[in-house]
């Protein structure tokens, strides 16, 4: 994984400075310049104007009640597209303003849960041993001390 970051970080920037070259000598430097500026204006513009949009939805998830996962990997998204945005670079505006489309970031979502549930291992203790209500959730209440092991004034009993 390291290599392939390495790889990645090294390689890409190459790419993009390959890119604007070629830019600049078939347009002209001033016209590649603006194309960076104007880009990462814009970018970052859309990317606040998408990041409010998403905050707004994570909040009306908290104050419904539910678990606002989807609004917080919408808002990682959106981070990462302002990031990348922000960077000089065709390729990697390409990318950022394509994770700034709500169709498109529901593709990458959706490629994410299956990329990170694939390597997710679960357990589950059932603390029923003999499995009257095994369908029910389990709230087992435990005894404790009023002794606090992190302080060292205390001594455990």
């Amino acid at each position: 994984m390291f290599v392939q970051l390495l790889l990645l970080l090294t390689i890409i920037p190459f790419v993009e400075l390959a890119i604007l070259l070629r830019l600049a000598d078939a347009f002209s430097w001033s016209a590649t310049l603006s194309l960076v500026i104007i880009t990462g204006i814009v970018g970052a513009w859309l990317a606040r104007r998408e990041g409010l949009r998403a905050l707004a939805n994570l909040q009306s998830e908290m104050a419904a009640g539910h678990a606002p996962a989807d609004a917080i990997v919408d808002a990682l998204l959106i981070f990462v597209a302002g990031v990348v945005l922000v960077t000089p670079g065709v390729l990697t505006d390409l990318c950022g303003f394509a994770l700034l489309i709500p169709a498109i970031r529901a593709v990458v979502k959706r490629r994410l849960h299956r990329f990170f549930t694939d390597r997710m291992v679960t357990m589950r203790y059932d603390v029923n041993m003999n499995h009257e209500h095994a369908d029910d959730d389990t709230f087992v209440d435990v005894e404790g001390t009023g002794h606090d092991v992190n302080d060292s004034k205390t001594s455990l009993p």
